[in-house]
């Protein structure tokens, strides 16, 4: 087995998104060749109401598939096929744009006004692009967990993973999701297949990844030994791994709890803007211009 080492360590940016919610982009709008097949990842977490209330009203998408994540409180959404509905704490909505839907997501805090979850972009194949859009939710309960020996926790949300397969299939990307905690002191290693694009995100505590073997929250690469390599990663931290075969961390003394997310990259050109993502610009500038013209719903309800 070889050891993904880390080839890109950052904090997540505070951004301004929506109607005016504050929240933290991992990646996304830039530069995502080294995450490909996946374009953004945004952290909307808050216990301020004021940070949040706005919501992200009636928007449209094409070109890409959203997957949203609720840890806390929840999210209202609807959108031009019809669907409606709220998840809450560890519920999935996994939403199929394809040719084209408009949809809003309106967040709410619980009792103490905490709102907390992920919501993760997945760019569709040009072969796809067009294709009619589907939506899915998926309830907490629907999500397996596998707790191993050492206490080591994880929720299989997409992909399969130690035997058990997560309740989300037939995606584009064919992506593996998980959520991801690893105990005070421990230290493991999580496989990912060599032909796949990975990162991690980093919600809770830190830990060491890659070449792991000393728990202690240092944040620069250590120079030489057995830690040579290894990055330690806090909250809010986006580690994105070089190749190889089986992910590494050693958690530091609060444990680690992190998104590891991989998918097998498309290599397709990218014609981006806002919340449309197609191949070339000429097919972009459609879809705005269709947009504005009223035409841009191909599958309505």
């Amino acid at each position: 087995m070889s050891i993904r080492p880390v080839k890109r360590l950052v904090t997540s940016t505070p951004t301004l998104e929506g109607a005016g919610v504050r929240l933290r982009r991992a990646f996304g709008f830039g530069e995502t060749g080294d995450v490909d097949p996946f374009l953004l990842l945004d952290d909307f977490r808050s216990d301020r109401p004021a940070d949040y209330a706005a919501g992200f009203p009636w928007h449209p998408h094409r070109g890409i598939e959203t997957i949203t994540y609720v840890l806390a409180g929840t999210v209202d959404h609807s959108d031009s096929l019809g669907n409606a509905g709220t998840i809450g704490p560890g519920d999935v909505q996994w939403m199929t744009a394809g040719s084209g839907i408009i949809h809003q997501e309106m967040p709410h805090g619980n009792e103490r006004g905490q709102m907390h979850g992920f919501q993760l972009w997945a760019n569709l194949p040009s072969s796809l692009k067009m294709t009619a859009p589907k939506y899915r939710d998926v309830t907490a309960a629907d999500i397996p967990e596998v707790i191993d020996d050492d206490g080591t926790a994880l929720k299989i949300i997409s992909g399969s993973f130690w035997g058990r397969q997560g309740p989300v299939r037939d995606v584009a990307a064919e992506p593996q999701y998980l959520d991801v905690f690893v105990p005070p002191g421990r230290r493991r290693s999580l496989p990912v297949p060599t032909t796949r694009h990975a990162f991690a995100y980093v919600f809770q505590g830190g830990g060491r990844f890659a070449n792991a073997s000393e728990p202690q929250a240092v944040t620069t690469d250590v120079v030489g030994g057995e830690d040579a390599g290894s990055r330690y990663a806090e909250n809010r931290s986006l580690v994105v791994f070089d190749s190889g075969d089986e992910v590494t961390v050693r958690a530091g003394e609060q444990g680690i709890r992190f998104l590891l997310v991989s998918g097998a990259p498309l290599g397709e050109p990218i014609a981006w803007r806002g919340p449309i993502v197609m191949n070339t610009q000429e097919e972009l500038r459609q879809a705005f211009e269709e947009f504005r013209s009223g035409t841009f719903l191909k599958h309505e309800r």
